[in-house]
């Protein structure tokens, strides 16, 4: 099921083909402060909610979803944990890395067709990762790596903002380069679990202005998802609707600067599409990591 959220109210939906299906009604019963909540209490019981969703989205066509506003499909997740280097750079690796993350703040959520705002901030460059997301299903403390698919709600397209060359010398500069707000694009769809055979193959895609920038798969983790379950619940608990980002190939990584378009996609996830905003109208050399590695081989 491709579960989605839309318009000012943030109103369930169900992406069938190309037509959403307002499915909103199952949470009418509800009792919830915010979206957010909504959204986590929908994942916590949703063998209770899916009949009805599907009962609703099979006999409904839904309007096309060129008409509707999408919005983050968990628009302040209480935890969103971010994998730091974990992935093997298409073989470039000497070897696995340590296992590490950083905790991203939920403020910096935005959906489909929102906009990054690149902050008057001393950066040498912003940098878009395109990673996937993993939505958590339950209750995980202490999960062990065989359990670790049965605490999967399902999946998202997840782009992680980046500030660099900011921050004390030496310092841990997690938060002040990756927790600014609209840092942490997502969706535009939430893939429940048993859409996605295998999240261990899968093509993630990002362009900017047109032109292709990061093309890897998942295949290429070094820590696979059931390793970074366990690690993560071996330190907290994560509960319903959090969410874990697995790290990015940096080989496509690239400057983003005033005015671009973003789009990221993950197999049939659907396209995530941002614009950027910089109102110092900073730039950068448009080239990425490995076309920059290649031109300073080459002496250029």
């Amino acid at each position: 099921m491709r579960l989605v959220l839309f318009d000012e109210d943030f109103k369930l939906g169900v992406l069938k083909e190309s037509n959403v299906v307002d499915v909103s009604r199952v949470t009418e019963g509800m009792t919830y402060f915010s979206k957010q909540e909504m959204m986590n209490f929908l994942i916590r019981d949703f063998d209770k909610f899916r009949p009805q969703i599907e009962d609703i989205a099979s006999n409904e066509a839904g309007v096309p979803i060129g008409s509707l506003r999408l919005r983050a499909p968990l628009p302040e997740p209480a935890r969103l944990v971010c994998m730091a280097g974990n992935y093997m750079e298409s073989g470039t690796k000497a070897g696995s890395g340590p296992i590490g993350a950083f905790n991203k703040s939920s403020s910096s959520v935005i959906g489909d067709g929102d906009t990054v705002i690149l902050p008057d901030a001393e950066a040498t460059v912003f940098e878009h990762e395109a990673e996937l997301a993993i939505i958590i299903g339950k209750v995980s403390s202490k999960v062990k790596a065989k359990d670790a698919y049965s605490h999967i709600f399902g999946y998202m397209n997840f782009i992680d903002v980046s500030c660099r060359g900011i921050g004390r010398p030496g310092a841990d500069n997690f938060f002040i380069g990756k927790s600014w707000h609209t840092f942490g694009p997502m969706g535009p769809v939430l893939m429940t679990a048993d859409e996605v055979p295998n999240p261990q193959d899968l093509a993630i895609k990002l362009s900017v202005q047109g032109e292709l920038r990061q093309d890897y798969s998942t295949s290429d983790m070094d820590h696979k998802i059931p390793e970074v379950i366990e690690w993560i619940t071996s330190i907290t608990t994560l509960e319903p609707g959090d969410v874990i980002a697995c790290g990015t190939n940096h080989r496509g990584l690239g400057p983003l600067q005033d005015a671009d378009v973003v789009d990221m996609e993950i197999s049939d996830f659907g396209k995530l599409t941002v614009t950027v905003r910089d109102d110092l109208k900073r730039s950068w050399v448009r080239e990425t990591h490995a076309q920059k590695e290649a031109r300073e081989a080459s002496g250029r």
